[in-house]
């Protein structure tokens, strides 16, 4: 999620049709992997026995599920490039904008909230090596 996202932002920042249409696929591709992750961990859990949406990162994980699909859905209808049925709208375009890199912000939120719960509470040391490449494109990604 969280690559193919943030790759899909920066493709859309260069700007044109072909861009915005590669835009378009990889955040769908980051989508799908999310659920395919989503998936993944849901079917573990059940066999686990263990209760679903209890930590700080499934429930934000799961928030990112779906504002990023109501999003997907809404470019795609709206803002596509060949049939968007309002894709000059510019508050449009500026609210899919910034709802997408929050959703962006939220999902690090989600990852480094997983790593810390794997990682426990004590190893802050990991946790700074792990989220220092997520800082350091932020200004890139959100901005």
């Amino acid at each position: 999620m969280v690559g193919l996202m943030g790759t899909a932002t920066l493709t859309k920042k260069r700007m044109g049709y072909t861009n915005t249409k590669l835009h378009g696929m990889i955040a769908w591709a980051g989508l799908m992997s999310s659920y395919a992750g989503f998936y993944v961990i849901y079917q573990n859990k059940n066999t686990m026995g263990k209760d679903h949406y209890t930590t700080l990162h499934s429930k934000a994980g799961l928030a990112v599920l779906v504002g990023s699909t109501m999003l997907g859905m809404a470019g795609g209808v709206f803002l596509h490039p060949d049939f968007g049925i309002d894709k000059q709208n510019g508050l449009i375009r500026t609210g899919h904008k910034f709802a997408s890199r929050g959703m962006l912000g939220l999902a690090w939120l989600a990852t480094l909230s997983g790593l810390q719960t794997l990682i426990g509470e004590d190893d802050v040391e990991g946790l700074l090596f792990f989220a220092a490449p997520l800082v350091l494109a932020a200004p890139f990604t959100l901005l």
